[in-house]
Parts: structure tokens; C-alpha cells; sequence
């Protein structure tokens, strides 16, 4: 006498499969948009936190720091690395976006009196799809379409 045997069938696990995949095609491009978000509210967290680092780097030292490497991390804190910001930001690269800091002119001290700082995609469309500016006066203006400039719009 044969005994039945327990388990699947191949058709029924090819069908578990399909299932399987074609929830994974629903779910993927979610999670990259949901990741492509996050970068983007990451990006403008750093902004907010740079120029926070920038006003109270001013504030101690004078002037506004030359480049971004002089909020970075360092002990003692001097004015060429003031230990302001985390060592990840002052290398310029964070959660998929590139951070460009520009010193604008200075006084007759040496004091920098403003700043550009720009952050935009490392791959646009992968890591995000805005880009960001902000200067001394602390507003952060995205733009869709190209890197970001000083002609940005602003968020709402």
C-alpha cells in the first residue's frame, strides 16, 4: 500500500512565488521614495544644523568659518576646527547628499562675513531628488529640476 505524502505541490509553491513577487513589485518603488525622502529631510536637518554651527562659530570667533572643515570636530576647539558639527557633516557628504560650503568676502580682519552652503543629490533620482541652499540669513530654498544655486525657491 502507497502512503500519501505531505508537503506542496510544485504548483502550489510557484504560485506562493508569484504572490511573493509581485508584492515585492509593489513595495520596492515605495520604499525608494520613502528613502529618497528621509535623505532630503536629512539634507535640510544639516542645513538648519550648519548654519546653527556657522551663527554660533560668528559669534565666538568673529566672523563665519572659511571653509566647512573648520566646524568639524577637534580638542581643543580653535577657529581651525571649532568642534561644532559632527566629523560625517564636516567632510561634506551625508545620507546621499554633497554639502558645498563657499566663504564669501571678508573685512579687513580676515573675518568672513557670509557664506553659501549648497547640498544636492549624489545621484539625482536615487538619493533624492531636490536640491538645497542656504546662506547666512538662514533660509533654505530647494529646487527641483537642477543642482541647487542662490536662485532657488524657497520651501513652503
Amino acid at each position: 500500500m502507497r502512503r500519501r505524502q505531505k508537503g506542496f505541490s510544485l504548483i502550489e509553491l510557484l504560485i506562493v512565488v508569484a504572490i511573493i513577487l509581485i508584492i515585492a513589485a509593489i513595495a520596492i518603488p515605495n520604499l525608494l521614495r520613502s528613502k529618497m525622502a528621509a535623505n532630503e529631510a536629512s539634507a535640510v536637518g544639516s542645513l538648519r544644523t550648519i548654519n546653527t554651527a556657522c551663527i554660533e562659530y560668528s559669534t565666538t570667533y568673529g566672523g563665519y568659518p572659511s571653509a566647512l572643515t573648520n566646524l568639524g570636530p577637534a580638542a581643543p576647539a580653535t577657529s581651525a576646527a571649532a568642534d561644532l558639527i559632527d566629523s560625517v557633516l564636516a567632510t561634506g557628504t551625508k545620507s546621499g547628499y554633497t554639502f558645498a560650503y563657499v566663504a564669501g568676502a571678508s573685512d579687513a580682519n580676515g573675518n568672513v562675513l557670509a557664506y553659501a552652503i549648497t547640498a544636492n543629490p549624489t545621484n539625482r533620482g536615487t538619493t533624492g531628488q531636490r536640491g538645497f541652499f542656504t546662506n547666512q540669513t538662514g533660509v533654505i530654498r530647494a529646487d527641483a529640476t537642477t543642482a541647487a544655486t542662490a536662485t532657488s525657491t524657497p520651501i513652503s
